[in-house]
């Protein structure tokens, strides 16, 4: 059986320079992005496992997101920046057989998906993408901006 795995770009965050990078904190808007995203993924099929970059915008996203199917986000510290994909597959692998939602940041996640399934994907703020695969094969299922996950959670 593939392996799931769902990739989420954290959502709307303050502008750069009004803080430290890794202290920026979600919008309003970001909230409502993650809080949505999480409810899609209650209805497209809740991840077992939620990984995240420790930067606030990123931590934050993944607990929003969670908190509509219960997980609890576990730090991911490769996910800070310059992640690839050599520490995605060892990130998989560290859950064989688990859906996993991994919460990070462009332009690493973009790459990342490209590397694995060839795909060039551009990734809005609160956007997922869903990667099925046994490890060697990996292909792109799903790109969801906001709006798509807005409206799946409306079926909720």
């Amino acid at each position: 059986m593939p392996q799931r795995i769902w990739i989420m770009r954290h959502g709307d965050a303050e502008p750069h320079g009004t803080k430290e990078d890794a202290l920026r904190e979600l919008t309003p808007t970001g909230v409502e992005e993650a809080t949505a995203a999480g409810a899609a993924l209650a209805v497209l099929g809740a991840p077992e496992v939620v990984l995240t970059s420790p930067r606030v915008r990123a931590l934050q996203t993944a607990q929003a997101a969670s908190g509509a199917f219960g997980g609890e986000p576990v730090v991911v510290p490769a996910l800070t920046g310059g992640f690839r994909v050599e520490d995605a597959l060892e990130l998989f692998a560290s859950y064989p057989g688990q859906s996993l939602l991994i919460v990070g940041h462009m332009p690493d996640l973009s790459l990342v998906i490209g590397d694995l399934t060839g795909a060039r994907v551009g990734m809005r703020t609160g956007g997922i993408a869903e990667l099925r695969g046994d490890g060697s094969m990996w292909e792109l299922v799903t790109l969801l901006r906001p709006r798509d996950t807005r409206a799946i959670a409306a079926r909720r």
